[in-house]
């Protein structure tokens, strides 16, 4: 028998940032991580932290993402003084590129549509023409039309991020149990048992950060979370010398000097491999966009799976029937991070999630939609 004062189940970013919150906040933290051979959506991210096109049909999601974003330069210092590392958190801005001139409208609509709803923050963003993108990105290829360009967009070294976490948890206390997928879970007298495979973890509180596997979680502790798999394919390069000084959406260079390829959205199911034909199109449109990685070698590719809703957006939500139990399941663990991690834990260590933001990303809200 373990006990602890908040028990995480899912050691990915999402629960790695809630938790390493929790820890910050004083609390008594146990982490239960089935390991590596989870669907594990954190081996698939593409380490942006993004705001551009965030919220479309849900404004609410747009201000928290900006929250989250607007915290992420204070978040990567604070782990950078308690462990050392340097999560390579950068903000120059980013870009997404258009390469037809259809593409390009598309994006300027959809962003306009975007701002155009009610309650979304306002942020600066610019439609560029291909002659301007080249003026930022020189080596940016002749058919590149276009792209949309926002200063609020960045991205970090997301392996960087997830062992600084780790070794902040370690150093506040908390505990890391890998190996533990949770097989069930009970409340009775105001504490939560979960049966891990290595034993039993007792805790006052329980949060489900476990991905797409809250979907089985949730109805153990009066939650829906009606969640699905969706692939995601990425290739990264051999390394080379600095010349991507913006994030793309689809195209970036890390710290080290690699370049990572992606973006592809696939309903496979439970199916994590690569698919030929789709790391093909990944690399003939990132050619197109910068040319000089035609010359690159391609040193691995892979496939994960996002953690999807039928709307996209989050799901934050306690529960009414076993209070102390809650669940965060989103598909932009890097970019909300930062909102994790110094917003929504502190809430969860207090014993509750306030109406305003998060009864809007509760799941009540398929209900609504059913019924409708």
């Amino acid at each position: 028998m373990r006990d602890f004062d908040v028990a995480v189940i899912g050691g990915g970013l999402v629960g790695s940032a809630i938790a390493w919150g929790l820890a910050s906040a004083g609390r008594k933290v146990g982490v239960l991580d089935e390991g590596d051979l989870a669907y594990r959506a954190s081996r698939g991210n593409f380490a942006l932290v993004w705001v551009q096109n965030k919220g479309i049909g849900m404004p609410r999601y747009s201000a928290w993402t900006q929250s989250s974003a607007a915290a992420w330069t204070a978040f990567a210092d604070m782990l950078l003084v308690q462990t050392a590392i340097d999560v390579a958190y950068r903000k120059p801005g980013g870009f997404h590129m258009a390469l037809s001139e259809a593409e390009l409208e598309h994006r300027a609509a959809q962003l306009a549509r975007l701002h155009a709803q009610p309650g979304v923050p306002a942020y600066e963003y610019e439609i560029l023409d291909g002659a301007a993108v080249r003026s930022m990105l020189p080596e940016a290829g002749p058919e590149v039309v276009g792209a949309s360009f926002s200063r609020l967009d960045g991205h970090c070294n997301s392996l960087k991020l997830f062992r600084a976490l780790n070794a902040g948890l370690q150093q506040l206390g908390a505990k890391y149990l890998p190996g533990s997928r949770v097989e069930s879970i009970t409340y009775g007298g105001g504490e939560f048992r979960l049966q891990a495979r290595d034993g039993i973890v007792a805790a006052g509180q329980v949060v489900l950060a476990a991905g797409i596997d809250n979907a089985r979680l949730g109805p153990m502790v009066g939650l829906h979370v009606p969640v699905r798999p969706q692939r995601g394919q990425l290739i990264v390069t051999e390394k080379t010398a600095p010349f991507l000084h913006y994030p793309v959406s689809t195209v970036r260079q890390t710290d080290e000097g690699g370049v990572m390829l992606g973006d592809s959205q696939e309903e496979a199911g439970l199916d994590p491999t690569v698919a030929q034909p789709v790391i093909s199109v990944l690399a003939d449109r990132a050619v197109r966009m910068f040319p000089r990685l035609a010359t690159l070698r391609i040193v691995r590719t892979w496939a994960a799976l996002r953690v999807m809703t039928q709307d996209g957006f989050p799901i934050y939500d306690q529960s009414a029937q076993y209070p102390g139990a809650f669940v965060a399941t989103c598909h932009s663990g890097v970019t909300l991070a930062a909102a994790h991690a110094l917003m929504l834990a502190p809430l969860i260590a207090a014993g509750a999630l306030p109406a305003d933001p998060f009864e809007t990303f509760s799941s009540r809200r398929f209900d609504v939609q059913k019924a409708a």
